[in-house]
């Protein structure tokens, strides 16, 4: 097999050798090395530019990374540009391989370097944090701590991906245990331990939402008692500066939004969804979610306008509208099914769906891709054809200009254009194979979601972390190698 060229180094020197570099090139080469690079400021040279354009386009070069869970700002698009439109063959040439232990946590990505967390094998009571570099999978630092998994359902490792912001990285364990780091060196900053400095109640499988870094505070579902399901920490020493609601936690990352000039932190926890003030922890509504069985909602909220719109497994799916002034919230439609296998509207297991114009695409119980009308929930189409149809069958989704780039359990990466009138599959390729360790049956699966920046995929199961470049070729470049 042929090894591809990483978009980072190769072909952008030989076309910078030909003195023949683009202006789309910028975000490549400041990737490279960094600002002080000597090929920036020959490219600079080459192309006649003048030291304050420079520094503008140096600037604007910086925005490829995808520091937190579902990207830059925690919605779940993609912006760059230069991307592939299909793939070559119909698996996904790797730019790097890396081994890695167990764990559901996806990657993330910010300033050249890879940030993911496992549970090592030759160490069953500890959870790791993992610094790799970006261009080769080299490991820069390892961070291991001692962590035993006591009535932990699915032990395979951490959960919730690492967040990076202003030169540190927060990690959440699947315990509770909370650490920041210093990015680039991996020292330990603060940490916060279960047992010590928080009363965590029990969680079937685990501390799972994200950290989210808002403004200077570090806000961290976990489920604490007394009245500190959601905690908010100086993101520089871990001091709290606030906590509130008596809920259970639930395993869906919370998010910020900005209405009428307002900030608005929503957190969807076992028992409601609320919104708060970020700042200070003030509860502006809270809408009641109640779970049938057990604690189960894990997707993202998804916001449109004034809509929100909530899915989980066995309580199917609500569409909520804001009020602005003052805070409110009420309920447009809730749709759910009799079961887990007669479902209405929407039973999502893990994968958080895409709210585009009018309409909601999202994977159900059981596989099922299907599309719903946002005004009333109905049932537009459903789709079997994107992952095999199982219990909690999962694909994550990203939106990349019209398009919606799918990686499902099977390891596959799909692009796709999502409309009223189906799924249109444009192109399919594997990218990286399923693992036991998430889940037993099936032949495994992949969980965890990819991270996608550089114009490179990120992706990771319980064997290793991969990287590969979707990077449109560029002119003057040789074609891609041969599918064989």
């Amino acid at each position: 097999m042929n090894t591809p060229s990483h978009p980072l180094s190769e072909p952008f020197f030989s076309r910078l050798r030909r003195g023949s570099p683009q202006l789309a090139d910028i975000p490549t080469v400041m990737r490279i090395s960094g600002e002080k690079s000597p090929a920036l400021w020959r490219f600079f040279r080459l192309r006649g530019l003048p030291a304050v354009c420079c520094m503008a386009l140096v600037s604007l070069a910086f925005g490829d990374d995808w520091p937190q869970w579902r990207g830059p700002t925690r919605d779940g698009v993609w912006h760059e540009t230069g991307i592939i439109e299909k793939f070559p063959q119909p698996q996904i040439e790797l730019l790097w391989r890396t081994p890695v232990a167990g764990g559901y946590s996806g990657p993330t990505v910010a300033n050249g370097r890879v940030y993911v967390t496992d549970r090592p094998d030759q160490a069953e009571d500890s959870e790791r944090v993992l610094c790799l570099d970006a261009r080769s999978g080299k490991i820069l630092w390892s961070k291991e701590y001692a962590c035993a998994y006591a009535g932990l359902g699915y032990p395979d490792g951490p959960r919730a991906c690492v967040a990076i912001d202003d030169g540190r990285a927060y990690s959440l364990g699947a315990m509770g245990h909370l650490r920041c780091y210093d990015a680039v060196s991996g020292d330990l900053l603060w940490n916060k331990d279960p047992g010590k400095d928080y009363t965590i109640g029990k969680i079937i499988w685990g501390i799972s939402a994200a950290p989210l870094v808002e403004k200077d505070l570090l806000i961290v579902q976990l489920g604490a008692r007394p009245d500190a399901c959601m905690v908010a920490l100086d993101k520089r020493t871990g001091e709290e500066k606030w906590r509130a609601l008596d809920d259970k936690a639930s395993y869906s990352a919370p998010i910020v939004i900005e209405r009428a000039g307002r900030r608005l932190l929503l957190c969807w926890t076992g028992d409601n969804l609320a919104a708060l003030n970020p700042a200070t922890g003030a509860v502006f509504w809270k809408y009641p979610t109640p779970q049938a069985k057990m604690v189960i909602n894990v997707p993202t909220p998804v916001v449109s306008d004034e809509r929100i719109f909530l899915t989980c497994f066995y309580d199917g799916s609500y569409l909520l509208g804001m009020n602005q002034d003052p805070p409110a919230v009420q309920k447009i439609w809730r749709r759910q099914g009799a079961s887990e296998r007669e479902t209405d509207g929407l039973h999502a297991m893990i994968a958080t769906p895409v709210f585009q114009d009018d309409y909601i695409y999202g994977v159900d119980s059981y596989g099922q891709f299907r599309c719903l009308r946002a005004d009333t929930g109905e049932r537009v189409w459903e789709d079997l054809t994107l992952v095999p149809s199982d219990r909690w069958a999962n694909i994550h989704m990203v939106r990349n200009a019209d398009k919606v780039w799918m990686f499902n359990e099977r390891g596959e990466l799909i692009i796709t254009r999502l409309s009223p009138t189906g799924v249109e599959v444009i192109s399919r390729a594997k990218l990286i194979e399923p693992t036991k360790g998430q889940l037993g049956m099936r032949k495994g699966v992949c969980w965890s979601q990819p991270a996608y920046a550089g114009k490179c995929i990120f992706a990771r199961n319980d064997n290793e972390i991969v990287c590969a470049s979707l990077a449109a070729p560029a002119a003057g470049d040789p074609p891609p190698p041969a599918g064989k």
